[in-house]
């Protein structure tokens, strides 16, 4: 871990900023944080990453900064207040999910101040995130991908070079928009099954061992049956994501018509139960309107 890849900066300790810092500590890597929210930060001082008191004083004191941001306002806002004090040689590696056009806008922000951007969507859940197991998709130059790879695999156990700047965002949206579309397939299949009067846990691991399995019926599902819905997703990002979808099927000429739908019963969601709520409760909204739960017994209430 010697040279100047060793020290990153963090900046944004969200549900998937915290692990994905936690995970570079574990690997031996120097970590400075920072939040709005210090208490986000109390664990990962714990173990040893550093505190900085501002945006600024992180890119001030590492060789490289890490982003993980609600939004491309918050991504662009941040990157103003850290590039003129970003040391020479530093790389800006951005976790959160943006679209193509903010990704090219916000590089050519940085390349003016003599800063070389990455791209780095991840996907796989935040359960995944904490054991360093979540899949990593960076877009940039190779030779810049290339140069922080040990760190990526820190971070994740699976890693797919996407392509230029750009071509990450798309690929991550695509990954998002299938999960949300296969999370109300889900919950339409397992309120069959409760309607058809069959044992929700069989179902489950019915559904599981089929063709018609996916990675969110195996992992979101139990915790729609658990009750807990605890996915730490909220429907507002969920809601951005479908957007940036919807955006990408007009830019290239392609109907989605299935994500249209499943974007408009996602705001019908958001508007019910509120932008914080959890994305699983799209569910619930399901389960609401019919007057029945969808429950079984030894399910979690977290993802491990």
């Amino acid at each position: 871990m010697k040279g100047i890849f060793r020290h990153y900066g963090y900046i944004g300790l969200g549900n998937l900023g915290a692990a994905c810092a936690g995970c570079l500590l574990k690997a031996g890597f120097e970590v400075t944080v920072f939040d709005l929210n210090k208490t986000l930060a109390e664990p990962l001082i714990a173990a040893g990453a550093k505190w900085a008191e501002s945006a600024e004083d992180v890119a001030a004191s590492v060789d490289h900064v890490i982003t993980c941001l609600p939004s491309p306002a918050v991504s662009e806002k941040v990157l103003r207040q850290i590039l003129p004090v970003m040391k020479k040689g530093a790389s800006w590696i951005e976790m959160s999910t943006l679209g193509r056009d903010d990704v090219l806008a916000l590089a050519k922000v940085a390349e003016a101040a003599g800063v070389r951007m990455l791209e780095l969507p991840v996907t796989g859940g935040v359960h995944l995130a904490y054991r360093g197991e979540i899949t990593m998709l960076p877009g940039g130059d190779k030779d810049l991908v290339d140069l922080h790879w040990k760190a990526f695999e820190a971070m994740g156990n699976r890693i797919f070079h996407m392509g230029p700047l750009g071509s990450s965002s798309i690929i991550k949206v695509i990954t998002n928009m299938l999960a949300f579309i296969h999370l109300v397939a889900a919950g339409e299949a397992l309120m069959l099954a409760k309607r058809g009067g069959l044992d929700l846990a069989q179902a489950f691991y019915a559904i599981k061992a089929s063709s018609g399995t996916s990675f969110v019926h195996e992992t979101e599902s139990q915790l729609v049956l658990n009750g807990s819905y605890n996915i730490n997703f909220t429907m507002d990002l969920a809601c951005k994501d479908l957007g940036f979808a919807y955006e990408y099927g007009r830019k290239f000429g392609v109907p989605l018509e299935i994500a249209g739908l499943t974007e408009q019963i996602f705001r019908r969601g958001r508007s019910q139960y509120g932008g914080d709520a959890q994305s699983t409760q799209i569910v619930k909204l399901l389960e609401d309107a019919l007057g029945t739960d969808l429950r079984a017994a030894g399910f979690p209430a977290v993802l491990e």
